[in-house]
């Protein structure tokens, strides 16, 4: 049997499975996206999924700031 008959042809989801979402950008940070567009990703048309694709790493910059965790902390950064 052919597994061809299974394959879709749509775009496949940008997620990675680290799935938390930033409190100030309100994206998550492993796939940029809003919480909006993922649940709606499966009900999405290919070019609406295309649309968010070509968005998703202008998104990253956003993300990039950090505050730099116990290093910071304890070297008396931010």
């Amino acid at each position: 049997m052919k597994d061809d008959i299974w394959r879709r042809d749509e775009i496949e989801s940008p997620c990675v499975k680290i799935c938390v979402i930033h409190p100030e950008a309100r994206l998550c940070v492993g796939c940029l996206r809003s919480l909006d567009e993922i649940a709606q990703w499966s009900r999405m048309t290919t070019a609406e999924r295309q649309g968010i694709m070509a968005e998703l790493p202008a998104r990253g910059p956003r993300l990039a700031r950090r505050r730099g965790g116990r290093a910071a902390r304890l070297s008396g950064g931010e």
